[in-house]
């Protein structure tokens, strides 16, 4: 896995990656950490997940995708459901949702240039020690590429 440190949306638009991956909940909210931005900044992904049964628990390990066209560049945001919900303390990561959903990513986007921030480690209190290994193993000689956070110094 490579690792860079910045802004995934921003290098996405900057035309760095094909697919962008971020893990969400099960309740169609995208109410905090990246999942929020990406919902301000790509409301096709927040469509796509607003498309999916709220709650449904089904959705654990699977995903779903938007298309994003800006300033004549393209990229797939891929909404990677990989928690029940967000409520609480502690871990709510799924980890074998985690491995689902980028078992899914590969099959759909195999070749791509794929970039993810900690997915399942932020909010959601994962063990990013623990998730590294399902991403190597299920994104296995795919391009892809944790983007630390890191806001941009331009404002």
């Amino acid at each position: 896995m490579k690792t860079l440190t910045g802004d995934l949306l921003q290098l996405a638009l900057d035309g760095a990656f094909d697919v962008i991956v971020h893990g969400c909940n099960c309740q169609c909210q995208m109410g905090k950490g990246i999942a929020l931005s990406i919902k301000r900044l790509f409301p096709e992904a927040f469509a796509a997940d607003q498309a999916s049964a709220k709650g449904d628990m089904a959705k654990l390990g699977t995903i779903s995708v938007a298309e994003i066209h800006r300033d004549g560049r393209s990229f797939i945001v891929v909404n990677g459901y990989t928690q029940c919900h967000w409520r609480g303390e502690g871990n709510k990561a799924d980890y074998a949702a985690i491995a689902g959903v980028m078992k899914a990513v590969k099959a759909r986007f195999k070749g791509k240039r794929i970039g993810h921030p900690k997915i399942g480690a932020g909010l959601a209190g994962g063990d990013w020690a623990r998730i590294v290994p399902l991403i190597e193993e299920e994104l296995a000689g795919e391009d892809h590429t944790l983007v630390e956070f890191v806001a941009d110094a331009r404002g």
